[in-house]
């Protein structure tokens, strides 16, 4: 009686399995690493090209077994999944005011920082208006805002409309929801807010009291 074949070892299901696993495995270490070391969303595409795949629909099903096994763990970590197929690893919401003060953000001076939440906070609103506040220096901090990705700026008729971005709010942490985004803002440029107020009521004091002196002479 002649005896079965036996199945090479690359022939193996049980092989391919324990292959397609550990390739798995290796996949979801690089995702886990590049979210760690950008400290800043990644799309699918970038993604991709971590795990040197072309398949969109490969990379999306390994982040989203790797957004699961975080969700099942108890760490203080979590990877949460943006609009437009980004993916960001963050520290849980809950554990955020007991880290604040150990957070590097924002590496603003607190000029650009004032500007910076007088445009958040009032947004959109045209370049002179900013620099009517602020002053002749917040055209260096428009600039610098704007090489940092913090701020865009868009025509609107002979003026330019400035507003932020979607990385100003994943940089902070915000939703993109406009009008939630302003009361989360307080909690975070709540000083220059403060004292942004106090430039502006004395800007438009001193505004009026040239108008007043200019009609009496």
């Amino acid at each position: 009686m002649e005896k079965p074949k036996n199945l090479s070892v690359e022939q193996s299901p049980e092989t391919e399995q324990a292959r397609d696993n550990a390739r798995k495995k290796h996949c979801l270490a690089l995702i886990e690493a590049a979210l760690y070391v950008a400290g800043r969303p990644l799309d699918i595409n970038e993604l991709c090209q971590v795990i040197g795949s072309r398949s969109k629909k490969r990379a999306m099903t390994y982040v989203e077994a790797l957004i699961e096994e975080y969700k099942a763990s108890s760490k203080a970590l979590e990877i949460l999944a943006l609009k437009n197929e980004r993916f960001v690893l963050q520290v849980k919401a809950e554990f955020t005011p007991l880290i604040k003060k150990l957070v590097n953000r924002p590496l603003l001076s607190s000029g650009p920082l004032k500007t910076l939440s007088y445009i958040a906070y009032r947004q959109p609103l045209s370049q002179k208006r900013v620099i009517e506040v602020r002053g002749q220096h917040a055209y260096g901090h428009i600039k610098m805002l704007k090489d940092m990705g913090l701020i865009m700026s868009e025509r609107s008729g002979r003026t330019l409309a400035l507003r932020t971005t979607d990385y100003f709010s994943d940089y902070f942490g915000l939703t993109t929801d406009t009008s939630i985004m302003k009361k989360d803002l307080k909690k975070i440029f709540g000083e220059a807010l403060r004292e942004d107020l106090v430039e502006r009521q004395r800007a438009e004091s001193e505004q009026s009291s040239q108008k007043d002196n200019s009609k009496q002479a």
